[in-house]
């Protein structure tokens, strides 16, 4: 009898995951509010003998503002705000416009669009492919464009139901990212 429960609650588990899928992530997505995190970083890197490391923190405001502000190694603050992005570190500030810099386009264009839970706007730029459940998700997206694909090789987002946990960028060059996140309670 108990076996026979267990196998029923098991399919039913599947049957619901099976139903989930990349619509209903974003959908889950748009949903959600203005949020802010704590994360650490680890950036791997062909030149260097071990891994960056560095902390900070995260906000995100729909549809279109990021920021992340690093604490560790050394303090840094990197604002994305619509077309621009702004660089602020060791008492100067750096301007630069995402139409020009196609290499930090293809990064934030991604992330951005993927927390705001817009799928045409990711979906225009880059291939989706959703793995897990809506309790532990995986999203990995590829650029589209050759010129994209160059830099990045491709963008792996972990979650939980419509809370980003992870961000790892693998670049085209073999250097890689890992980001984990913590949510900071509202």
């Amino acid at each position: 009898m108990i076996r026979a429960i267990a196998l029923v609650l098991g399919l039913t588990a599947s049957a619901q995951a099976a139903a989930w899928g990349v619509t209903d992530l974003f959908q889950a997505l748009a949903k959600e509010r203005p949020g802010r995190a704590t994360f650490q970083e680890r950036k791997f890197m062909a030149l260097l003998d071990r891994p960056l490391e560095s902390t900070g923190e995260l906000s995100f405001t729909p549809p279109d503002k990021m920021e992340k502000r690093t604490i560790s190694p050394r303090a840094e603050r990197v604002v994305v705000d619509s077309e621009r992005v702004t660089l602020e570190r060791g008492g100067k500030r750096y301007t630069l416009g995402l139409r020009e810099n196609p290499a930090v386009a293809v990064l934030v264009e991604s992330i951005r669009a993927t927390l705001a839970g817009d799928l045409a706007a990711v979906t225009r730029s880059y291939s989706v492919g959703l793995d897990g459940t809506p309790e532990r998700w995986r999203l990995t997206i590829r650029p589209l464009d050759p010129t994209g694909a160059q830099i990045v090789e491709r963008i792996d987002i972990e979650g939980t139901h419509a809370v980003v946990r992870g961000v790892e960028i693998r670049q085209a060059d073999g250097d890689r990212s890992v980001m984990t996140i913590t949510p900071v309670a509202r």
